[in-house]
């Protein structure tokens, strides 16, 4: 478990926040930015096909081998920013990331429509900034 402490906070006055935190404040220690992640396999081969459950557990799948590699944690990540063809399916997203988190703790997170990702097939793409003591 790491040193440093996450604070989650969601104030009243703004609306609710569904799968995401609107503010997280990370002390003391370092940042570490996880590049954009996606439902590549090691062979580049997209994983689940046109299912944006199975290819967001697949990108979160990256992202936790990212967080290993650094030696934190999903309590570590203090933002999120999620590029996505189906915007509007937040919901389906934030299933598939709860899945994979084991929880329902999220960091402040922005979810951006695009038009396409880099690879043909792709519906989903999710970078982190993480807080390292």
């Amino acid at each position: 478990m790491s040193a440093s402490t996450r604070e989650l906070i969601n104030p009243p006055a703004i609306h609710p926040a569904p799968g995401f935190s609107h503010v997280s404040i990370a002390e003391p220690g370092r940042i570490a930015y996880i590049a954009g992640q996606v439902a590549l396999a090691p062979d580049f081969s997209v994983v689940g096909g046109d299912d944006l459950a199975a290819q967001t557990r697949a990108a979160m799948q990256n992202v936790k081998l990212a967080l290993d590699a650094i030696g934190a944690t999903w309590d570590d990540v203090v933002r999120r920013t999620i590029y996505t063809l189906r915007p509007t399916e937040y919901e389906v997203i934030t299933s598939a990331i709860e899945a994979v988190q084991g929880s329902s703790q999220h960091p402040a997170q922005t979810i951006v429509g695009v038009t396409g990702l880099a690879v043909d097939g792709l519906l989903i793409e999710i970078e982190a900034t993480v807080h390292l003591p």
